[in-house]
C-alpha cells in the first residue's frame, strides 16, 4: 500500500468521525452579561484587551467602540470585530482570536434537595435540565421526582415543572427543555407518609408512585403481634385544611402526609 493511499485512507476515516459544522455550532456557547472575553489580533499586540460583556450584551474595543456580542457564539463575535475592523480600514486583513476568560453571565441556580447545591455556568448551548441536575450531582435521597424551573422567556416570566422519571418514557424527552441564564432549578423534598402505633419500625418513610396502605405497612415492618390489621385508621387532611379520619383498605393508595395508626387488638 503507498503513502498516498493510507494518506487518502485515513483522511476518509477521519472525516466519517468528525462531527459535522453544523452540529459544532449548535453546542457553541453563547456569551452572556458578565463574561469576561480576551481579544487578541494576530500581529497587532496593542489591540490585545480583556474585556467585560455589559449588561446591555456588549463590549468596548479599541478603534471601532461598542459592539454587540450578547447571544453571539465565541467564531461570530471574532468574525463581527474583524469585519467591523476591516471595514474602517484599522487592519486589512484581522486574524482576531476571542478568548473566554471567566463564564459569569449564562448562570443557573441549582437549589433544594441536591447533592451539590449552587450556580453554575452553562458552558454549552442547547444546555437542558437533565444536564444542569448531573451538573449539581442529581437529586439527593430526599429528593423528589419533580424539578421546578423559575425563569423568564421572551420577557415574560416562565415557570415548569418536569417530572424527571417522565423523560425517559416514550415521548417524555419532549419535557427536557434548555436553561436559560439566570433559571433556577429547584428540587423539592421528596413526599413522605407517617406510621406509628402497632409496627415494628414506625416513623416517616418515602411515599413511591402508586403506594398502597399494605406497602406503607411492610415498609413500616408490619403489624406487631399485639396489633391488628383491621383496626387501622387512616387520617388524611384535605383541601380545606380538615383532617378526614379513614378505615383503610389494603389496597387504598396512599395521598402525602397520610398518616397511618395502627391500633391495639382488642383480643
Amino acid at each position: 500500500m503507498t503513502k498516498f493511499v493510507r494518506l487518502l485512507i485515513a483522511f476518509w476515516f477521519g472525516a466519517l468521525l468528525l462531527p459535522s459544522a453544523g452540529a459544532a455550532d449548535a453546542r457553541e456557547y453563547v456569551l452572556g452579561a458578565g463574561d469576561i472575553i480576551r481579544i487578541t489580533v494576530f500581529q497587532n499586540p496593542d489591540l490585545t484587551v480583556d474585556t467585560r460583556v455589559t449588561e446591555n450584551g456588549s463590549i468596548t474595543y479599541p478603534l471601532i467602540g461598542a459592539v454587540s456580542v450578547g447571544g453571539l457564539t465565541l467564531p461570530a463575535t471574532e468574525k463581527l470585530i474583524a469585519q467591523r475592523l476591516r471595514d474602517g480600514g484599522f487592519v486589512l486583513k484581522p486574524q482576531v482570536n476571542v478568548l473566554l476568560m471567566q463564564i459569569r453571565g449564562n448562570q443557573v441556580s441549582v437549589l433544594g434537595q441536591v447533592n451539590r447545591p449552587g450556580r453554575y455556568p452553562i458552558e454549552i448551548a442547547d444546555t437542558k435540565v437533565t444536564d444542569m441536575l448531573a451538573t449539581a450531582g442529581g437529586a439527593s435521597v430526599n429528593g423528589a421526582d419533580i424539578v421546578t424551573v423559575v425563569g423568564t422567556r421572551n420577557g415574560q416570566p416562565f415557570r415548569a415543572e418536569i417530572d424527571i422519571p417522565l423523560l425517559f418514557q416514550p415521548e417524555g424527552i419532549k419535557s427536557d427543555v434548555p436553561v436559560q441564564g439566570g433559571d433556577i432549578l429547584y428540587v423539592h423534598r421528596a413526599p413522605v407518609f407517617y406510621i406509628y402505633g402497632e409496627v415494628n419500625r414506625p416513623g416517616a418513610y418515602r411515599l413511591e408512585r402508586g403506594m398502597s396502605v399494605m406497602q406503607g405497612l411492610a415498609l413500616g415492618g408490619g403489624v406487631t403481634l399485639r396489633g391488628s390489621e383491621k383496626r387501622i385508621r387512616l387520617n388524611r387532611r384535605k383541601a380545606s385544611g380538615e383532617v378526614e379520619v379513614l378505615e383503610p383498605e389494603m389496597a387504598l393508595l396512599l395521598q402525602t402526609d397520610d398518616v397511618i395508626y395502627v391500633r391495639e387488638s382488642l383480643f
